[in-house]
């Protein structure tokens, strides 16, 4: 068992996500956690952060952990934090360093066996180790860090500034898994058929027999959630559909249908006007997913009172959900957007809430559907937020804009067809002079988004084939004649987001 302690970086969960891949269980512990507490654990790995350890209230770990005798390995700024603590130098670098660099490691380091002698890492730091501690050696560099990796092999101590986790990182996966199993030990013994097993244990301990209300979308997260909860309670758990107007073009239907075949017998709730009157003349992108989450929400609260016993609302929250929303284990994450099952939550809810899957990623929600016996349709469905074409469609939020935009998705969907792991059209407040015919046009324009990804936490554009594109755009302009204009992203998570808004 791994403990990662969370500073707040906003990769601290892809570094469970990356451990638990290597069949190792981990946990999650923020940095205040006691050193004995983590001695339970194998090895011990500390978190990057979006502090610096030479501010004044910098968040830190309890100095004993260092004498524990537990293997440690820290990441960014907790190799910053370690050197600073056993009495190494950090400093404030002239400028930041962030994306790919070359790194050239010491391969006689058991950390970095097996690996290439210079290789692509992924770098994300301001400040950085100028001198490590005393007994500590540096076993990697880079053309602007001289100490990218620092190690006291006799104590198990390792440090790296650049990030293992992320998937532009060479050989990164493989550093992760020299450090568990050939540092720290440990085997490769845990699967997600364990994690299915533990939640349907503790939901059974946690609700007794209460029942639970579970909003579905037809979305792989809700869906994993609701059978997930299904094959722990049965009948005490009631599914909610809330038709809040924004799906895609026959999205409803098929909701129905699929959740019908499960035998989750769902309860439809159709409330578009809702949703579309409280949108009304509202263009700023938070506020819109607070107004959705708020009225998703009322709408469980409302349906729910017709069911008696209803003391739980069941969310398929996901981690990068949490980790966006400035959650996280230690709180200290920066906020890039609220999310509808984490945030706009009334304060006179009168649920409490289970969330079974908020410590997974979208790729392990699959494999968990998978192990459930979910059908392969569902799990590999690509993912769809929870507000719904309300933030595809940037400005406001209208019938029409609607319509215009479900059609041109459509078409996107359709041509695109598995060729990304997720891919949708944007509908852009702006219009665009045109040629329509014989006659000069004033039309909308339309952005066409692809992603290729595993864990949503990172993702590059696609690079879709330009006959497929030429397709997209001839069928759009020519069957949605309200737009005249499409255009292709090509930017990667980070520095945007998936969505738009």
């Amino acid at each position: 068992m791994i403990a990662i302690v969370d500073f707040g970086s906003q990769y601290t969960q892809l570094i469970a996500r990356r451990v638990r891949e290597a069949h190792v269980y981990c946990e999650v512990v923020p940095y205040w956690t006691k050193p004995d507490e983590l001695s339970k654990y194998k090895g011990i790995i500390l978190s990057g952060s979006p502090r610096s350890v030479l501010g004044e209230s910098s968040p830190m770990p309890d100095s004993s952990i260092y004498y524990l005798g537990k293997p440690v390995l820290g990441l960014c700024y907790g190799m910053q934090a370690m050197a600073h603590q056993l009495g190494g130098a950090v400093e404030k670098g002239k400028s930041g360093e962030y994306g790919r660099a070359e790194a050239k490691l010491d391969r006689n380091s058991v950390l970095f066996q097996g690996t290439k002698e210079v290789g692509t890492v992924w770098m994300s730091h301001g400040d950085h180790v100028i001198k490590a501690p005393k007994d500590f050696e540096v076993i990697a560099s880079s053309g602007s860090c001289a100490v990218a990796a620092i190690s006291n092999a006799s104590k198990n101590f390792y440090g790296l500034q650049f990030h293992p986790e992320v998937k532009h990182t060479e050989d990164g996966a493989l550093i992760i898994e020299n450090f568990l199993f050939k540092i720290c030990g440990e085997e490769p013994s845990w699967k997600m058929s364990s994690f299915a097993e533990e939640q349907i244990e503790a939901i059974k301990k946690t609700v007794g027999d209460d029942h639970v209300i579970a909003g579905v979308s037809g979305g792989v997260d809700s869906v994993v959630t609701a059978v997930l909860l299904h094959k722990a309670i049965g009948k005490q758990l009631h599914v909610i559909f809330v038709d809040h107007g924004l799906l895609r073009e026959g999205e409803r239907e098929e909701v129905i249908f699929t959740l019908t075949n499960l035998g989750l017998d769902p309860i439809l709730v159709g409330c578009e006007d809702i949703f579309l009157d409280a949108l009304k003349g509202v263009t700023e992108p938070e506020q819109k997913r607070t107004i959705i989450g708020r009225l998703f929400i009322e709408e469980f609260e409302k349906a729910c009172k017709t069911i008696p016993g209803v003391k739980w609302l069941a969310q398929g929250t996901l981690y990068p959900d949490v980790i966006e929303s400035s959650g996280g284990v230690s709180g200290l994450a920066d906020k890039i957007k609220s999310h509808h099952n984490v945030g706009g939550l009334p304060e006179s809810m009168n649920l409490k809430l289970i969330e079974p899957m908020r410590m997974l990623f979208k790729d392990e929600v699959r494999h968990l559907g998978r192990e459930l016996g979910v059908p392969k349709h569902l799990t590999d469905r690509q993912p769809f937020p929870g507000p719904g074409l309300a933030i595809r469609l940037v400005g406001e939020v209208t019938r029409q804009r609607l319509d215009i935009l479900r059609k041109a998705d459509e078409i996107v969907r359709e041509e695109i067809a598995g060729d990304a792991d997720q891919y949708f059209a944007v509908l852009l407040p702006v219009s665009s002079v045109g040629v329509q015919g014989d006659e000069r046009s004033y039309n909308c324009v339309c952005a066409v988004r692809a992603v290729s990804t595993t864990d949503f936490m990172t993702a590059s554009w696609t690079k879709l084939p330009y006959e497929v594109l030429d397709r997209i755009a001839t069928r759009i302009t020519g069957e949605v004649k309200q737009i005249g204009r499409v255009v292709f992203d090509i930017t990667n998570k980070p520095p945007a987001t998936i969505e738009w808004e």
